[in-house]
């Protein structure tokens, strides 16, 4: 990060002489979920207690599906008491009406003769007294959690009309009580949090390329910021931008091919294109005596947005890909950075500063309306969920990093703490397909 930029703490601590080791992925504590606001109207579902016929599944999907939607703020949860029932059970649908259930889930989760589970659920409309959905998963033991984060995602559609995003997966960066730093990757809810890389030096500005296979980030092993891109099923990782002074701020392409980097080869940090796989000489895009960095493509590929003090302040600005057709984007504020673009390209992510409060706002690139989602003061790094309803953020609370979210209206917030250590640098992956 250069000057222009807030600093996170963990860039204000003195770097150690130790080295930095590259890992396979391994398990990490869990981040906590607390939601701090709910959305205007809630939908009603109840969600059964899933039958297992006796056997005992390493892992509670219906609390997974209950805990998904739960976070959401979308849904409010109608108790339906400690009794399984059964997924091939005649519905009442009068009763859990009365309940006061719009929606119902039901499911099973039996262990078949080879080890694995059959997990089967069924979601009803206990109004229209129809069946919306309902499927079967040969499901391994490691599967499980990840097929009830599938289910969640069925019925967030289903009942919402917009596609979930509870089966994807983040990428944060946690400052640990030793002074080490660890990448971490982890379920959009934060569970089955997974080790990438750990490091006596800082990692930062963790990317995910738009296959979800790759992070790009920078480390300081080397004792100055070096961009690296990191195959996550391998653990294989290689430099791509390694030049003289700093190298940082990677931003993929859409077609995965290049990054956007803010690079300081001219002196003052200007942005660049290198190549995802490493080598070759880095493209120059911006020419100018001020900072410019930051740098995030629009999912369409025609534009790359930036933040640049050259008009005097911190403002974010977008250019085409060959660096022409500059033009400022952001007026309100003196202090606006860190762009984000959402998943359609409608909305724009970004921090400013108003009142000595940093917080995340959007803007709607169409009308120019503008919106604080945000209650917290010392909020960075956004990111969108992939669907484009969520935004996710680093803030802090009471002196220490978390993670937290909001809903592009506003109106919904969660924060997820870990049990040590400062969590910041989020970013949110793609659907997996």
């Amino acid at each position: 990060m250069v000057a222009l930029i807030r600093r996170p703490p963990l860039l204000r601590r003195c770097l150690a002489a130790l080295a930095l080791l590259a890992l396979p992925l391994l398990a990490q504590a869990q981040l906590r979920i607390e939601i701090t606001g709910v959305g205007s109207s809630q939908f009603p579902v109840a969600v059964a207690r899933f039958d297992t016929g006796g056997s005992t599944p390493p892992e509670r999907v219906d609390e997974i599906i209950r805990a998904n939607l739960q976070r959401s703020g979308l849904f409010r949860l109608i108790d339906t008491g400690a009794a399984p029932m059964a997924e091939t059970a005649a519905v009442d649908h009068a009763q859990w009406k009365g309940r006061g259930a719009d929606a119902l889930v039901v499911g099973s989760v039996t262990r078949l003769a080879d080890g694995r589970f059959d997990l089967r659920f069924r979601l009803y409309d206990t109004v229209k007294q129809v069946q919306l959905d309902g499927l079967s998963y040969a499901s391994s033991a490691a599967e499980l959690r990840l097929n009830a984060h599938r289910i969640s995602d069925r019925i967030y559609e289903k009942l919402t009309g917009d596609r979930g995003v509870f089966a994807t997966r983040i990428a944060y960066v946690v400052q640990t009580a030793r002074s080490a730093y660890e990448l971490q990757v982890a379920d959009a809810d934060g569970g089955n949090a997974q080790v990438a890389l750990r490091s006596r030096e800082p990692i930062m500005s963790p990317a995910w390329s738009f296959d979800g296979a790759q992070l790009a980030y920078v480390s300081f092993e080397t004792g100055k910021p070096v961009v690296y891109v990191h195959h996550l099923p391998t653990g294989q990782r290689r430099p791509v931008a390694n030049f003289r002074g700093s190298n940082s701020a990677p931003a993929w392409s859409p077609d995965g091919r290049q990054l956007a980097v803010a690079l300081t080869l001219s002196g003052n940090t200007q942005i660049y294109l290198v190549g995802a796989e490493g080598g070759g000489a880095p493209r120059r895009l911006t020419q100018t005596a001020a900072i410019d960095t930051e740098p995030v493509w629009s999912p369409d590929g025609r534009f790359i947005y930036f933040t640049s003090d050259r008009g005097g302040g911190p403002q974010i600005y977008r250019m085409a890909p060959d660096g022409s057709g500059v033009a400022r984007v952001t007026f309100n504020g003196d202090y606006n950075v860190s762009p984000r673009l959402s998943p359609d390209g409608r909305l724009l992510a970004f921090v400013s500063r108003r009142g000595g409060r940093f917080q995340v706002f959007t803007l709607d690139l169409a009308n120019g309306t503008e919106l604080a989602i945000t209650d917290t003061v010392l909020d960075e790094s956004p990111s969108f969920a992939p669907n484009g309803r969520l935004v996710l953020y680093a803030t802090e609370v009471g002196g220490r990093g978390i993670l937290a979210s909001a809903s592009t209206d506003g109106r919904v917030r969660t924060r997820l703490s870990g049990p040590a250590g400062s969590v910041r640098e989020p970013t949110w992956g793609p659907f997996i397909q």
